[in-house]
């Protein structure tokens, strides 16, 4: 795969485990009370996926953004890649860690693709909804968005993976010849 050391066997155990950190991202992005966008300092106005609050002083006053399409279709979009996410961890366990099923890894790359997708469709519909209909000043987005986007990009990089990884059976299954870099003469 890379010329410079990559130990394939290794790569059964690493990219499910990569999988299993997106999964633990998602999770976080998606149930965060707060945490995907803030006024400067969090004075006075907070969001998550599912709700967004205004106050001051510890009088809160939080309002679900359920009611809005665009926040209803970026939950489903975010819920569904994670079940899909959820879905390709289990399969990679079962292809790379019991038993060693190549044939199955670039299934594993088409449904980590339809992840990615469906979660930068939400990630990206999100701040543009957010700034178009609530925008009140200056804001951050902040940690549980940054998480929705860490899952999103570990997934691209095991979708990847896991398309490379059945042209390099022979390594991963240990029968492939040791190539030296040096000879002598």
């Amino acid at each position: 795969m890379f010329r410079c050391g990559i130990a394939y066997p290794r790569c059964r155990w690493i990219v499910p485990l990569l999988l299993l950190f997106a999964i633990i991202f998602d999770i976080i992005a998606i149930a965060a009370n707060s945490g995907w966008v803030e006024d400067e300092d969090a004075k006075s106005h907070y969001a998550s996926m599912w709700e967004q609050c205004r106050g001051r002083n510890d009088n809160w006053e939080c309002k679900s953004l359920m009611e809005m399409s665009w926040a209803m279709a970026v939950a489903a979009l975010m819920i569904i890649g994670l079940i899909i996410l959820i879905i390709a961890f289990i399969i990679s366990c079962v292809a790379l860690c019991c038993t060693l099923n190549l044939v199955i890894l670039p299934i594993i790359g088409l449904l980590l693709i339809v992840v990615v997708i469906l979660q930068v469709i939400a990630l990206i519909i999100y701040p543009v909804k957010f700034n178009e209909l609530i925008f009140e000043g200056h804001y951050y987005y902040t940690w549980a968005y940054g998480f929705g986007w860490g899952a999103t990009i570990l997934s691209i990089g095991c979708a990847i993976l896991f398309c490379c990884l059945p042209r390099y059976e022979d390594e991963l299954t240990g029968l492939a010849k040791t190539k030296y870099i040096y000879s002598s003469a």
